[in-house]
């Protein structure tokens, strides 16, 4: 057998195999979906569960730039509670992956002491985010339904 012919039975292998994994992005995205969302909703339920506490934090802690602190508290916890039920669901999931992804960063930005640990989880979640940003949120998503519904009404 010769070089070429070995490296098109290589390519061949690889083909199939990547085929193979392709098929676990559905559920891949559907995982850090239900992940990053559970993380930003449990962050906004906490809020709201102590609002003195929250203000208080944002009056003293997080330095969110060009924001009076209660409006900073109220657009923050806001967008903690909404867009993670909207990305969970998969409801304009590209839109609330950068939503999400925007808080994260004010979140990284405003808190001047955030340990490494706590940093790494951030750039954890905002890889995740940009994920579903860039391939939008999958397979098992109410956008894929309403899409599906939308097109065969126009044939």
């Amino acid at each position: 057998m010769n070089i070429l012919a070995k490296l098109s039975a290589i390519n061949s292998s690889y083909r199939q195999f990547a085929n193979q994994v392709s098929l676990l992005e559905p559920i891949a995205l559907l995982i850090a979906r239900f992940y990053v969302g559970w993380i930003f909703f449990a962050s906004g339920l906490t809020k709201l569960r102590d609002w003195d506490s929250t203000l208080f934090l944002f009056e003293e802690e997080y330095q969110v730039p060009l924001l009076p602190y209660e409006l900073a508290a109220y657009l923050g916890t806001a967008a903690e509670l909404i867009l993670p039920v909207l990305l969970v669901i998969g409801l304009a999931s590209r839109l609330s992956a950068l939503g999400l992804f925007f808080v994260n960063i004010v979140a990284v930005i405003s808190f001047s002491d955030i340990g490494a640990a706590a940093y790494m989880e951030h750039v954890l979640w905002g890889a995740l985010l940009v994920q579903v940003v860039i391939f939008s949120g999958g397979f098992f998503t109410v956008d894929r339904f309403v899409i599906g519904k939308i097109t065969q009404q126009k044939l």
